[in-house]
């Protein structure tokens, strides 16, 4: 299997290196050399004192050391040399402080400022160190052996103990001897992509082990060092962590095998605990769940705090891609990339599940034994990685030969149900215009329930089932992966997007030194080839901001064969004189912002051909939430009536949406994200549709929040200590809120909170029963 993994690295080099995506190796070899002569041994062991300091560590120096390995990114030197960035300038143990200029050194919990001579103290000892590791890799023979490479790591931890394990320690010398290091500077790096290579990494720490694995591989490919690292970044990605999942209760093995198998999830039991959605990751959320698992699983403080760590890996620790394994005992029944967070199923024994797509269901043994009789944990020993790895490219090679599973499966003819709510309205108005605007206020989830009305469509189409419901792979075909578009794609209008955006039109390409005018297909043309193509699929192109263009201009004479009848029906284009026509499996659905333009100023011509779906703020969507007093849903239905009697004429256009109070998908539950939202959202939004008269603006926020005398927002008001007085101002225009269904029952339910005893109630409800 490792000469296939050698002959893919090798084709994907041939097609970069065709396609002008990797430097020449004399090309690297140049700016290596920049980098020697201004930053190599020999130069810093020239330097000392402040000119020293500068030279090595002030960050916002374009001629530093320090700037050169985190930002540098020019013609004299690009960034091709593997990545640093990350974290504070804490990282390099010292750096210059903006604001006064002053060197400070500590860790980000504590830092200190330095003396001039403590500083440059600090500066001689890393170039001291830099100058000494340097001459450790000089020494380092070409055909180094894993041996030789842990000498050196040896050598590095004792000479250089606090150069050689930094990053930026590790990109210097990589710099210097780019044919002996390789470019990932983090170990975690380094043995991630040895493991995608089926190759068990060095026993060890540190950065030096494994870069003989790297140079030896390099060497037998016959590439440069340097576009190995980058053939495997792409053909890899970011490393991932892989993880173990039981798939039992303990009292019958693997009986909880099946529902993950089939449901495409993991889980894990303790159902007593509840939901877990309402924690986040936070050490005091963590300690929060201890107190849980303590109080519904009681144990010893040593099983509490292991099924704690458990629980919590599952849900916090655990990231989309990364990869499980469900296993019984030492047997591994299947691999599975995780593809979803975490969710909570009420009605089963083992509620607590993560979405998976499951990539190999073969059963093996693990080589190595580890964590035989946990619920949930990491993976750490290299070989049973390396082994999921092999048994995951095993079964992609078997599906490929054996035709299990074709990459495109052609769709087969399904009755696409009946979307409800909005989905409902947009599917009802494309199939009988083929085109549709979604229109209102800003904030009201135009643009979300166009993607999610065009996904569910595509995907019904193309799968028979809901976009949820689809592999990894599948949704990949609908929304594209990347590098190529799917069945349904996004444009966005602006004032400058013209029909050559659009349709075609003449780019300037630059070709042997001399520019040129090439004539290319826009993002319409080119959907509409591909959907004459494919008729089997359905195609969705969304408009987003679609009444900010010129569109008499950006559509020209598509306007004429845009209609559902007219469908098929061909027209030539004036610059390439082609013939074309709009295919009718081409659907498109365009947002407006009825704040920007009314639909009475669109386009007549383009009027006629679109059907319009109005989306109003909802306060609905926000549910019974209240955020400390403010019951979120009727305090905007009480903002918007305000703003319908001052505003003007068009204020019903002006009306704010339900999505400035919503947090992703839920409503917004925390006072300091609300305040957040208000004062960065909301706030500059009415400013602008009252266009600075503030005497409206104070009627529709309230006196105590809008100081019309000095026209102003009283910005003092949100600062963290003025919480009470902020929620006394934002009722104080609709005191009515606080006597609202939402505002008395989440008052009800404090004051039961209240005067419940501190260790609950034995007879409360089941964890079924909305926990």
């Amino acid at each position: 299997m490792m000469q296939t993994l050698q002959e893919e690295l090798l084709k994907m080099y041939q097609k970069m290196t065709a396609e002008g995506k990797l430097v020449p190796a004399a090309r690297l070899d140049e700016y290596y050399g920049v980098f020697r002569r201004r930053f190599g041994p020999a130069q810093l062991a020239s330097l000392d004192g402040e000119a020293l300091l500068e030279t090595i560590h002030n960050h916002s120096n374009p001629d530093s050391l320090v700037y050169w390995l985190e930002f540098k990114d020019d013609e004299e030197f690009p960034d091709h040399f593997g990545s640093i960035a990350g974290g504070s300038a804490l990282k390099f143990g010292i750096y210059r402080r903006k604001e006064t200029g002053a060197w400070v050194t500590g860790s980000p919990v504590e830092t200190r400022e330095l003396p001039l001579d403590e500083a440059v103290a600090v500066a001689r000892k890393h170039r001291d160190q830099l100058v000494a590791g340097a001459a450790l890799l000089e020494g380092l023979p070409r055909n180094a052996s894993d041996e030789d490479y842990l000498r050196l790591q040896q050598e590095m931890d004792a000479q250089c103990p606090d150069m050689g394990n930094t990053a930026w320690g590790h990109k210097y010398f990589s710099l210097l001897y780019p044919d002996k290091l390789d470019f990932f500077h983090v170990a975690d790096y380094q043995r991630f992509h040895l493991i995608k290579l089926l190759q068990v990494p060095p026993e060890g720490e540190g950065r030096y082990l494994a870069a003989g694995r790297f140079v030896r591989l390099a060497a037998e490919l016959g590439l440069h060092l340097n576009h190995l690292g980058h053939l495997l970044v792409i053909r890899n990605g970011r490393p991932y962590r892989y993880w173990r999942v039981g798939t039992s209760d303990e009292t019958k093995p693997r009986n909880r095998w099946d529902l993950m198998r089939d449901g495409g999830v993991v889980a894990v039991g303790w159902p007593d605990l509840g939901d877990l959605s309402g924690f986040w990751k936070k050490p005091e959320q963590r300690e929060k769940l201890r107190a849980l698992m303590a109080e519904k699983y009681p144990n010893t403080p040593q099983t509490v705090g292991n099924q704690t760590a458990q629980l919590w890996n599952f849900v916090f620790g655990m990231a989309e891609g990364d990869l499980v394994l469900a296993c019984d005992g030492a047997a591994v029944l299947g691999i599975g990339k995780v593809t979803g967070g975490y969710f909570f199923e009420p009605d089963s024994d083992f509620p607590h599940r993560r979405r998976v797509e499951w990539l190999s269901l073969d059963e093996w043994q693990m080589p190595v034994h580890e964590g035989l009789r946990s619920t949930f944990r990491e993976f750490r020993k290299h070989a049973n990685r390396v082994e999921a790895e092999r048994r995951i490219l095993e079964t992609k090679r078997r599906e490929r030969e054996n035709g299990e599973k074709p990459p495109v499966e052609p769709p087969t003819a399904t009755a696409v149900p009946a979307l409800d709510g909005i989905p409902g309205r947009i599917q009802k108005v494309l199939e009988r215009k083929g085109q549709v605007v979604l229109y209102g206020p800003p904030g009201t989830g135009k643009t979300y329930w166009a993607e999610i009305t065009a996904c569910q469509l595509a995907a019904y189409h193309a799968f028979g089932r809901g976009f949820e419901r689809l592999t990894e792979e599948e949704k990949r075909q609908i929304t594209g992966n990347g590098e190529q578009p799917g069945l349904v794609r996004m444009c966005c209008f602006h004032p400058a997007y013209g029909y050559e955006d659009f349709l075609e039109g003449y780019r300037p390409e630059t070709s042997e030194g001399r520019m040129t005018f090439v004539l290319r297909s826009g993002v319409f043309k080119t959907l509409c080839a591909q959907a004459r193509d494919n008729p089997c699929y359905r195609y969705y192109l969304i408009i987003d901001e679609i009444n900010r263009g010129d569109i008499p201009r950006i559509f020209g004479e598509l306007l004429t064969v845009l209609e559902k009848s007219r469908r098929n029906k061909h027209i030539i284009l004036p610059l390439s004189g082609e013939l074309l026509r709009v295919p009718e499996n081409v659907f498109i659905i365009g947002t407006m912002n009825t704040a920007d333009r009314s639909i009475a100023l669109m386009d007549a011509a383009l009027r006629r051909r679109f059907g319009f779906v109005e989306l109003m703020p909802d306060p609905a969507v926000l549910g019974d939430v209240v955020v400390d007093g403010i019951p979120l849903g009727p305090w905007l239905d009480a903002l918007n009536q305000r703003i319908c009697r001052h505003v003007g004429r068009d204020a019903r256009n002006l009306q704010v949406g339900h999505t400035y109070l919503m947090d992703g998908s839920h409503p917004i539950t925390g006072f300091e994200k609300l305040s957040r939202a208000l004062r960065e959202d909301l706030l500059p939004l009415l400013e602008e549709y009252c266009y600075e008269d503030y005497t409206t603006l104070e009627r529709i926020m309230g006196r105590a929040l809008v100081d019309v005398a000095n026209q102003r927002i009283r910005d003092e008001l949100f600062e963290s200590d003025q919480k009470d007085k902020l929620v006394q101002a934002l009722l104080a225009p609709c005191p009515e809120v606080a006597a609202s269904s939402p505002a008395v029952q989440a008052e009800q339910e404090q004051s039961a909170e209240d005067e419940s005893p501190e260790d609950g109630d034995e007879d409360g409800p089941e964890a079924g029963d909305g926990q």
